[in-house]
């Protein structure tokens, strides 16, 4: 496969434009689009479609685009919305590439908006024309002078690509730049995105050397998947910031469970930024000083951050902000302590703020910021400075721009004041070194850039759905479900939900119900006292409350006793409740134990969501302490997960208790994980409590409510982000006896890659790169060895290679924006060629791309590779000449 253009190309690098409803009307959107046009010095060819006029601003005027004597790669639309389904079919016919339809009154006007929008999609789909729109601001490329905008004013050319949904807030963020002098490699508005869409966009930006970073401004996402496929992709090439303005729709919260009321409005959409390496920002403000941070020299690293202060106040504001957004301060380490004792006063505070004291000159700055960075302890540095009497600003200022150009540990100053601080902070500028003029948006800094850091691991993992230690007893669980969706019901009883849990591996206190206080007694001497007796019915969530739950009971006139009570309790509490029975278990006795919630609930835009903090009765009054992932998790997404929560604070040792096994919640974290992602009926989860202490945890109680799922639906549609599809891996013995995996490709399988490419010989590279390179970027690999396995797939062929993993050969397809075609390459090591193995990755990839529904295969060959055609031929692929340039065959393969 060769490097063609992006198909979006001549959306942005147009080489003739017709504007339809251009006009010189004062304060309409013809003329500001005419105008802005004409000043951005557009160098390609520009018609105005008018028929009412012969000329606007004395270039003749169109009547018709079919009467324009040149095919256009754009046409801006913005005519009444009634006549653009005509317009539309017009510029199909005349062969136009791309529409931007700039008007409203679609979709977002009623009914008859909305077979308007209908009309004007079906009759861009037919001509294969793209359609950015309807009811947007348009399209900036500042570099390229081109402003396809009916905003008033330009942008500057720069490195940032900015994609909004609101056409009012890109104005918004245009004026802030123009002033601060920030420029735009692109800007696009969506609109209702009738056509084009977010990750196409992105998708874009991603292939556009222009833009070095992506910026986002976001109101709502229609398609978690596409959304966050997008967005993963685009995150692993460039620094994504984003801003997200009005809450995520928290759903109705059904009181069904604990943890569907507990899930915060924002929470799940914040998980999902972590999990695709992207930076939430608050405002606009910090989004240069994010954009800028991230591309100086630092690296980022963690959260721990060292505070060097000559105002104790100052110090203090920072240290209490650093808190509120879980900004841990470093503990310094006994020798940068000493150090810090023998460089700086006896009266400077040596703990974390760092109190440098106001006579502090450059040289206790440099001291204490030196010994700060050589410490590995501290992940950064905040210097804050306030103008005293003693203090020469600019050459503390000066000092501190030495030592940080020798680290690349990330550093944020905060030179306070005006007048005597102007040089400094031009300085800092001028050193690409972060300055603020107040503690709090410096701190804000520092947790964007650690949460970049952060959020880059986490966009690393690609778990799949169940480990290999011990596979669930699948069939078990499913059986579970069907039975009580056949028998129309929607949550399922302790019993069942624990049978559930048990199928995947989850350890249970073991549940009978009786349905009498003579049963009751011959099961609770089967389980052997003491017992807990809990009330079973669909109806009732909150046991305790309604009278239903009487714990460790000794004797079986307690048990007869308790059930005649319980009974009793409950007709009174709840009348309305069908009782099925009283549940009796084992009394759990850890008198180190610890009470946990594990849950999980259905988000209605990214699907299952799982939910980790403290459990037990209060459950509602820790709902700030808790903490969100979306599935599918390993062990390094659980260490995040349990890391941000305060409840893990308590796990360690507490209160003359010691600490928990953490293994035993890791474990059941992801067996609920895999749980979440092979059971799609299931809408809403709850293991409250599970009881840890420091040998083992046991979900004591357990509930479940699912819901019938459409039977088309693939393995794992029901989540946003595609487990690693592990159950697509084969082995086979190759002629020789060698042993031959074939799996799908993992982010950890860069080096195995790199050594793959390195070690071909210039001829094959050159017929798999079309090029002689060598090595391969690191960007590169990362494309290669990050996929998205929703939206593309490669296989690795492995042998064992001395105990080590060798890759000898790949092939790969990715999915056209057409949704039903794809392309693919393969290239087999030398000495593995001729042997069958191309055969059977082909074989892999041609049943794979079949069974995801795409219709088409194809692939561009070097004329002169004849082995390769002869291959491809012998597969099924038609060949025939490539449309754009002669040294090349396109061969293409019908799927389906």
């Amino acid at each position: 496969m060769h490097n063609e253009r992006h198909y979006l190309h001549t959306l942005f690098e147009p080489a003739s434009i017709a504007i339809i409803g251009a006009s010189e009307t004062p304060n309409s959107i013809g003329v500001t689009l005419v105008r802005n046009m004409l000043d951005s010095g557009y160098k390609g060819k520009l018609f105005f479609v008018n028929p009412k006029h012969e000329t606007v601003f004395g270039q003749k005027a169109y009547a018709t685009v079919d009467t324009i004597p040149q095919r256009l790669d754009i046409a801006v639309i913005c005519t009444k919305a009634a006549s653009i389904p005509e317009i539309i079919d017009a510029c199909g016919r005349a062969g136009c590439k791309n529409a931007i339809v700039i008007s409203g009154g679609f979709a977002e006007a009623g009914p008859r908006g909305a077979s308007l929008e209908r009309a004007v999609l079906e009759n861009a789909r037919r001509h294969g024309m793209r359609l950015l729109g309807p009811n947007c601001l348009g399209l900036m490329r500042p570099g390229s002078q081109l402003n396809l905008t009916f905003g008033h004013g330009f942008a500057h050319a720069g490195t940032i690509g900015l994609i909004s949904q609101s056409g009012a807030l890109c104005t918004a963020i245009l004026d802030w730049a123009l002033a601060k002098n920030v420029g735009f490699s692109n800007v696009v508005s969506l609109g209702a995105e009738g056509d084009i869409d977010f990750g196409e966009i992105l998708d874009y930006m991603v292939s556009d050397p222009r833009t070095e970073n992506i910026f986002l401004y976001i109101e709502g996402i229609k398609n978690a998947r596409r959304f966050m496929s997008a967005l993963r992709a685009a995150a692993r090439c460039k620094p994504v910031l984003l801003i997200k303005v009005g809450k995520h729709p928290a759903g109705e919260k059904a009181a069904l469970s604990h943890t569907g009321a507990l899930v915060g409005a924002d929470d799940v959409f914040d998980a999902a930024l972590r999990r695709a390496g992207v930076v939430r920002l608050a405002n606009v403000g910090q989004m240069y000083a994010a954009a800028s941070a991230l591309f100086s020299h630092f690296r980022p690293r963690g959260k721990r951050l060292a505070i060097i202060t000559n105002g104790g106040g100052p110090g203090v504001m920072a240290a209490d902000h650093a808190a509120d957004i879980d900004i841990p301060l470093a503990q310094l380490s006994a020798a940068t302590l000493a150090r810090l004792g023998e460089q700086l006063p006896i009266t400077s505070s040596r703990t974390n703020p760092i109190d440098i004291l106001g006579d502090a000159d450059p040289e206790r700055y440099g001291a204490a910021l030196q010994a700060c960075i050589d410490d590995d302890g501290v992940d950064g540095v905040l210097a804050i400075l306030t103008p005293q009497a003693m203090t020469d600003p600019t050459q503390a200022a000066r000092t501190v721009i030495e030592i940080a150009r020798q680290s690349d540990k990330p550093l944020v100053t905060c030179w306070m004041g005006e007048e005597q601080v102007g040089e400094a902070r031009k300085l800092f500028q001028g050193a690409a070194i972060p300055t603020f003029r107040t503690p709090e948006p410096a701190v804000d800094l520092f947790s964007h850039i650690s949460n970049y850091y952060r959020n880059r691991q986490l966009l690393m993992q690609s778990p799949p759905s169940i480990s290999e230690q011990a596979p669930p007893r699948l069939e078990s669980a499913r059986l579970v479900i069907e039975t009580a969706l056949m028998e129309g019901r929607k949550v399922l009883n302790e019993m069942e939900s624990k049978a559930v849990l048990a199928a995947f591996r989850i350890p249970i206190a073991q549940t009978v119900v009786a349905r009498s206080a003579s049963e009751a007694m011959v099961l609770a001497e089967e389980l052997g006292l003491p017992v807990v007796m809990k009330i079973d019915s669909p109806q009732i969530v909150h046991k305790a409350d309604s009278g239903g739950v009487r714990l460790n009971l000794n004797s079986l006139a307690a048990v007869r006793d308790s059930w005649l009570e319980i009974m009793e309790e409950v007709k009174k509490n709840r009348p309305d409740a069908h009782i099925n029975g009283i549940a009796i278990e084992p009394m759990i006795q850890k008198p180190n134990g610890r009470e946990l919630v594990v849950g999980m609930v259905r988000d209605k835009i990214f699907g299952p969501t799982i939910v980790f903090g403290p459990g037990g009765a209060g459950i509602e009054a820790f709902a700030s302490d808790r903490a969100v992932a979306l599935p599918p998790l390993n062990s390094v997404l659980v260490a995040d997960m349990l890391a941000s929560t305060r409840t893990t604070a308590r796990l360690g040792e507490f209160r003359n208790m010691p600490p928990v096994n953490m293994k035993a919640i890791e474990t059941v974290l992801l067996n609920v994980s895999a749980m979440v992602c092979e059971l799609p009926w299931i809408c809403e989860m709850d293991i409250n409590p599970l009881i840890v202490d420091e040998n083992t945890a046991v979900a004591v109680d357990a509930r479940i409510t699912i819901e019938n799922m459409p039977l088309t639906a693939g393995r794992y549609d029901h989540m946003a982000i595609h487990p690693y599809p592990s159950h697509l891996q084969t082995s086979y013995q190759a002629k020789d006896g060698t042993q031959v995996t074939i799996r799908p490709i993992r982010p950890e399988d860069v080096r195995i890659e790199q050594e793959f490419v390195r070690d071909l010989s210039a001829e094959s590279r050159y017929l798999r790169f079309m090029n002689t390179i060598r090595e391969v970027s690191p960007a590169q690999l990362v494309r290669l060895t990050q996929i998205d396995y929703d939206r593309e797939m490669a296989f690795v062929a492995t042998i064992d290679d001395h105990g080590a993993e060798k890759e000898v050969g790949v092939a790969r397809y990715a999915t056209s924006p057409d949704g039903e075609s794809c392309e693919f390459a393969i290239v087999v090591a030398d000495d593995w060629q001729g042997k069958g193995l191309a055969r059977r990755l082909m074989g892999v990839i041609i049943d794979t791309a079949r069974s995801r529904g795409l219709r088409y295969m194809h692939g561009d060959f070097l004329s002169e590779n004849s082995r390769m055609l002869a291959f491809v031929a012998s597969l099924g692929f038609v060949l025939s000449a490539h449309p754009e340039d002669p040294g090349l065959k396109r061969g293409v393969l019908t799927l389906n």
